[in-house]
């Protein structure tokens, strides 16, 4: 009976082992063991850290929530917590909009639209930190190019303090940040526009309905599913950015461009408050995850492009 057993529990182990299921289980394996050793685990130490008092080249002891109590009273934390909510909502409103244009304009038939379609991805080819540098001469307070300009024309008749001043650092640095995400929005959504059959507009046009009402009913419905992808992806990478800021003010003038982000690596590295600094960086997660759980269920596909109702 055991012999039985065994080349029965053999014979299911072969079946799987030559199946399509293990085969894909292998594949997955070093993708499996990448995201285990590179994201959970500094995600776990991450955590940890929040609840201890660790610093720079010491070994921290488990003190609870004192440095989440420490941060609810802490203006700057609330500060940057401001500060990353409205950057990350105008700049994400304006790639989107400004995506979207670009994507209807791209899906026209205008010459050279292969060229065009190369070029606008250069800003988000071009490495973070070159973006930043240029930038940071483009808003330089004495060699502007906007400055010099504005003045050339008699508009204005000293250079402006993009970066020194805190509202002109902030909409500097959304505007940097527009710029570099543009191209990321505009590219997906052109993708999904591809994707809407022709015939539909055709038929709408011969019914009488005009390209606003094309655009509304068909158009918009059919790229929300992108849209949910596209714009998860950017509030993202936007809610989490660090490089152009850190380039361009390091948090400054007083703290006015701290993001959540740039105040954790201040407070862990520079600082050596390595809990502190892992306590911000925890902090983000619920934001994040809202802004997905957001996303999935705002802008999911409605039912009734699948035949149901909505």
């Amino acid at each position: 009976m055991t012999m039985i057993q065994t080349a029965k529990q053999e014979s299911a182990f072969g079946t799987f082992a030559r199946s399509n299921t293990a085969i894909g289980a292998l594949f997955m394996l070093p993708a499996a063991a990448f995201l285990l050793c590179f994201l959970t685990y500094p995600l776990g130490l991450g955590v940890w850290l929040g609840f201890t008092d660790a610093k720079i080249g010491r070994d921290g002891v488990f003190i609870g929530l004192e440095n989440y109590q420490a941060l609810a009273s802490d203006s700057v934390f609330w500060m940057a917590v401001s500060n990353t909510v409205f950057y990350t909502l105008i700049a994400s409103i304006l790639k989107f909009i400004l995506g979207l244009w670009l994507a209807l304009i791209l899906n026209e038939n205008l010459p050279f639209k292969s060229f065009f379609r190369a070029i606008i991805l250069l800003p988000w080819v071009v490495p973070t930190v070159l973006s930043a540098l240029a930038f940071w001469w483009i808003f330089d307070a004495q060699f502007s190019i906007i400055s010099w300009s504005l003045m050339q024309l008699g508009w204005i008749d000293s250079p402006i303090n993009f970066l020194g001043e805190p509202n002109n650092a902030r909409a500097s640095v959304i505007a940097a940040n527009v710029w570099r995400g543009i191209p990321f929005v505009a590219i997906s959504l052109l993708a999904g526009l591809q994707t809407i059959p022709q015939s539909l507009h055709e038929a709408a046009s011969l019914d009488g309905a005009t390209p606003w009402q094309r655009f509304r009913f068909i158009t918009l419905p059919m790229l929300t599913p992108i849209i949910a992808v596209v714009m998860t992806f950017s509030v993202l990478f936007t809610f989490t950015d660090f490089q152009l800021i850190y380039v361009l003010t390091k948090g400054g003038p007083v703290n006015a461009t701290h993001l959540m982000a740039t105040l954790s690596f201040q407070r862990g590295i520079p600082g050596g408050q390595l809990g502190e600094g892992a306590a911000i960086a925890v902090a983000m997660i619920p934001f994040l995850l809202a802004s997905i759980l957001f996303s999935f269920f705002g802008l999911q596909r409605r039912k009734w492009q699948q035949g149901g109702q909505d």
